[in-house]
């Protein structure tokens, strides 16, 4: 059960990393949201005026961080449980706060969500273990 557990987890966080980094660096690349196709309009109601510094946080947290979880995750690291907890709350907190400033406006908002709750509940089953 374990291995399955580990497996899962790492492939969410690779999955999310593999989403987050190229978004990431578009963001930063292409402060306007050109890159995304996202119209600076998107922001109104949030503290940005565009997209640099969603884009640094979005690489760092949702990217870079998602992806060294993954590496603890296959390669079966003692920390891999607490990991995925602290990642999954990150991801959920993320899209919260996302959804509060810009509103739900793709599919992917509560798609990551429930990766990130799925995270947090394969992280607690990893620390059980």
């Amino acid at each position: 059960m374990r291995k399955k557990n580990v497996f899962l987890l790492g492939s969410l966080q690779a999955f999310t990393a593999l989403g987050a980094i190229p978004a990431g660096l578009s963001m930063i690349l292409e402060p306007d949201g050109s890159g995304l196709g996202l119209p600076l309009e998107t922001l109104q109601g949030s503290p940005f005026s565009d997209f640099l510094i969603p884009g640094i946080l979005l690489l760092i947290m949702n990217g870079v961080l998602q992806a060294l979880g993954a590496v603890l995750s296959f390669a079966k690291n003692t920390q891999a449980g607490r990991g995925g907890v602290f990642l999954g709350i990150l991801l959920t907190a993320w899209i919260c706060i996302q959804v509060y400033f810009i509103g739900l406006i793709t599919f992917l908002q509560p798609l990551f969500f429930f990766i990130g709750v799925a995270e947090i509940f394969l992280g607690l089953r990893l620390i059980k273990v």
